[in-house]
């Protein structure tokens, strides 16, 4: 076991957890090391320092040692501070869980730090954060994190002739998109509207750091989230535990529509 003393990173608190009776084990994304668990001693002992700094949803600069393969430890942090509107808004903090969880799963520490997704991660939860719609954002990092499960959809043109403007849907058995001419090669697509496949390709390419605004219909947003889902059960495989109760919110969300109009 390596241990790195007096290191500087930025980090995202991920979750934490008690251990034993004042200690605690606190998840942090880093931008670095890529998820790391810390040791915290004398959490709940009178004039701890590192409390705010070990909070959920807490983002900023800390200065530890980082071990290769067991726990490591903060010493101190600096320029603290946390998403408040995530912390306090329960269908927030569930979406920001997700795209944390995913991520988890999704990267290896190599690829966290040389493609650069601490900080497309740090956009996205500020975005959030900033009262810009979760869903969508959510959508934009799971379409980008395909290529990390192994799942390369071709949106930029039909897979098989190459046309770029066209009447298309998605293909699973073909791996993309396929524009009209060809709509017979796969009876099993997933016969989007022009509307959602038109968001698929957008929101693919989509930079963060850019994006000023997006306003997306309802009917359109639980389009997007039926495909992506589709996308996901069949071709990725996985279904991290944030998102059920992420479909729980929505199942409720329709009730109580449903409930209104009638």
């Amino acid at each position: 076991m390596v241990l790195q003393q007096g290191v500087e990173f930025l980090g995202i608190v991920v979750s934490r957890k008690d251990y034993k009776e004042r200690d605690m084990l606190v998840k942090i994304l880093t931008d670095k090391y890529g998820f790391k668990t810390f040791f915290v001693r004398g959490v709940r002992k009178r004039g701890f320092k590192l409390g705010a700094a070990i909070l959920p949803f807490t983002h900023g600069t800390y200065l530890g040692s980082i071990s290769d393969e067991g726990l490591s430890f903060i010493t101190t942090t600096r320029d603290i501070s946390q998403y408040q509107q995530i912390t306090q808004d329960i269908e927030l903090n569930a979406y920001a869980s997700y795209i944390l969880s995913l991520i988890e799963r999704a990267l290896t520490t190599e690829d966290l730090v040389n493609l650069g997704w601490f900080l497309r991660v740090k956009k996205a939860l500020e975005l959030i954060d900033d009262g810009f719609d979760p869903a969508i954002i959510t959508n934009i990092i799971e379409i980008q994190l395909l290529a990390s499960f192994g799942v390369r959809p071709q949106l930029e043109s039909c897979v098989i002739c190459q046309n770029t403007e066209c009447t298309f849907d998605y293909s699973e058995n073909y791996g993309g998109l396929l524009c009209k001419q060809h709509w017979h090669l796969d009876p099993y697509r997933l016969h989007l509207d022009k509307r959602t496949v038109y968001y698929l390709r957008l929101l693919s390419v989509v930079d963060l750091n850019r994006l000023n605004s997006i306003r997306v219909k309802e009917q359109t947003k639980i389009n997007l989230r039926k495909a992506l889902d589709t996308i996901y059960e069949h071709q990725v495989g996985i279904y991290v535990p944030a998102k059920q109760f992420l479909d729980q919110m929505s199942s409720w969300d329709q009730t109580l529509k449903t409930d209104k109009k009638n």
